[in-house]
């Protein structure tokens, strides 16, 4: 039984929050998968923020570009991946192949191990981005998006903190 969920929206949503809201109701153990990596101290101050959020009851794993093996070894329980574009992110910046990612992940989301719920930001709603990085990250997170949408067995749109059923 596919047991995915995959909560997409934009900057500031609400996404995390309800994702982690969702996964709380679910098994334990709880492992919350953190693709961000911590360049500053802006990003420092962030990241404690959230494992702060989360309190004792989840365990944490860094992941910031081997995505499907965190996944595989944090099984059994809920796993909540979050999030997928900035995942994307270290892998275009590390020029990863993004296609073998993109298709590990998704037979992970379309045979999850255990209860698998995902972040991701939806980046196609606002201005086509100036550059060509920022084009080439914009249609590859449309892509990844799509991918693992169609692979997920529950689809959430989030806006303005609330929740809308897309499949």
């Amino acid at each position: 039984m596919n047991r995915s969920i995959l909560f997409l929206g934009g900057a500031r949503s609400g996404k995390s929050r309800l994702a982690q809201a969702e996964a709380e109701r679910g098994a334990d153990p709880l492992t919350f998968i953190a693709t961000a990596q911590a360049f500053d101290d802006e990003m420092t101050e962030r990241i404690a923020r959230h494992q702060a959020d989360r309190g004792p009851r989840w365990r944490t794993v860094e992941a910031p570009l081997a995505l499907a093996p965190a996944i595989r070894a944090a099984a059994p329980g809920t796993v909540l991946v979050d999030c997928l574009t900035l995942w994307l992110s270290n892998l275009m910046l590390g020029d990863h192949d993004i296609d073998a990612a993109r298709a590990a992940l998704v037979a992970l989301v379309r045979h999850p191990p255990g209860r698998l719920i995902l972040v991701s930001n939806e980046v196609g709603l606002g201005i086509v981005p100036e550059t060509p990085l920022g084009r080439a990250f914009r249609d590859e997170a449309g892509r990844l998006n799509q991918a693992v949408a169609a692979a997920a067995a529950e689809v959430r749109f989030v806006a303005a903190g609330l929740s809308i059923a897309l499949k």
